[in-house]
């Protein structure tokens, strides 16, 4: 066995004359597994949330979306969207006009962006499975009809009848100023027909229309400001996407599903390394208890260590003994407050123990919870770092200031 492990061993169980060193250096263990316990936990919690933000944006926001490099639209007639729409690796397309109208239902009014969609889009969103009034529809008996956000409906008070059409003024396009509102605006009637909840940001923002219907609305022939795909099972998505930006050229934009949402997944990334970082603070502000128990246990061996020298031992062997007892406390810990957090993990998981407040007007009941092996393996590299540091200090100014003199 290698000597300096065996004996950081015998004095990390071995009992203390002086039972303190005893309790700060359980103390010291303790503030270990508490401080990694709570970066476990902390940091697999972000990680279920980041997958249910994806999983609900996934239900709206295709693979890949094209829009122009400039201004709002182009017309559906190119012949790269044509090839693009043909490609193998598309599985649907959907063509997309999107502007924003004033909304009136009764006596509320509402601005939303009016998002017009050709029929592909039902087969490529998972909007449907959304819906927490009516049914997603966009025709009835020949008639277009409206899906609306739920914080559009709310703020409208569309209620589950439906009985009322809603009203749409959008300007005219083609038309010069007028004072008079009936010349400027452009009117149409559009009847609900359900409402989805995905997330604040969109269902603040969309009611989803049909296209051709949009198209009349806003006063367009041709004109698309969007081309939503879906990839089939399987593809790889950055090879189609290269593949897709090489066909159209750098007058369309190519965006994929982070591309669409990048300043809200920026935001939960950062937030997720401040909490990192906040905790790894207070996990230092936690290793002073080792550099306590660790200057303490000095000092109490300080016989020991002037035999090993007359022994022939020199500054390097008794350095590694004593750094390699902080850094078993800190391991102990480190285990420990890996086990315990994994288990607070998996029994929030599989029990949902703490729950959202709230929750009621919410997509899930309980905090989400992911663990990643990434994850793990930097906490615990983390608190290793940490552990070194702490018993850095203690080894190299306490035993060779005792060395300097004899003992004393």
């Amino acid at each position: 066995m290698n000597f300096p492990f065996y004996i950081a061993k015998r004095y990390l169980v071995a009992k203390k004359s002086h039972n303190v060193i005893n309790l700060i250096s359980f103390i010291s263990v303790i503030g270990v597994m508490v401080g990694t316990m709570a970066l476990v936990v902390v940091l697999s919690s972000f990680n279920g949330f980041d997958d249910l933000v994806h999983s609900l944006f996934n239900s709206f926001d295709p693979d890949l979306k094209i829009m122009p490099a400039k201004g709002k639209t182009f017309p559906d007639t190119l012949t790269v969207i044509k090839q693009v729409k043909h490609l193998p690796e598309v599985m649907h397309a959907a063509d997309v006009i999107e502007e924003n109208a004033l909304l009136q239902y009764r006596k509320r009014q509402y601005i939303a962006t009016v998002k017009g969609v050709s029929d592909e889009y039902t087969a490529m969103s998972g909007i449907d499975s959304m819906m927490v009034d009516g049914a997603f529809v966009l025709h009835s008996k020949g008639a277009p009809m409206a899906v609306l956000g739920q914080g559009i409906a709310m703020n409208l008070g569309v209620g589950l009848n439906f009985i009322s059409p809603i009203k749409i003024y959008v300007p005219r396009r083609t038309e010069h100023i007028s004072l008079n509102p009936e010349r400027a605006f452009s009117k149409k009637y559009i009847f609900p027909s359900g409402v989805f909840a995905i997330q604040q940001d969109f269902d603040l923002k969309y009611m989803i229309v049909p296209l051709t219907f949009a198209r009349d609305l806003f006063g367009y022939t041709n004109e698309l400001s969007a081309v939503e795909l879906k990839l089939k099972p399987g593809v790889r998505e950055k090879p189609a996407e290269y593949k897709i930006k090489e066909i159209l050229g750098p007058d369309f934009l190519v965006k994929n599903r982070y591309e669409q949402q990048a300043l809200l997944y920026r935001i939960m990334k950062t937030e997720k390394w401040a909490i990192f970082l906040i905790l790894t603070f207070i996990l230092i502000i936690a290793s002073f208890n080792v550099i306590g128990s660790l200057s303490m246990l000095i000092i109490e061996k300080k016989e020991d260590i002037m035999t090993l020298r007359n022994l022939g031992g020199d500054h390097f062997l008794i350095r590694r003994i004593f750094l390699l007892e902080g850094w078993m406390i800190t391991i102990v810990g480190a285990v420990a407050g890996i086990a315990l957090g994994l288990f607070i993990c998996w029994l929030q998981l599989h029990f949902g123990i703490v729950k959202i407040p709230g929750s009621g007007s919410f997509v899930i009941d309980t905090y989400p919870v992911k663990i990643q092996t990434t994850d793990i393996f930097l906490v615990f590299l983390t608190v290793l770092a940490i552990g070194y540091g702490a018993a850095w200090y203690p080894v190299r100014f306490i035993i060779g200031r005792l060395v300097r003199n004899g003992g004393r």
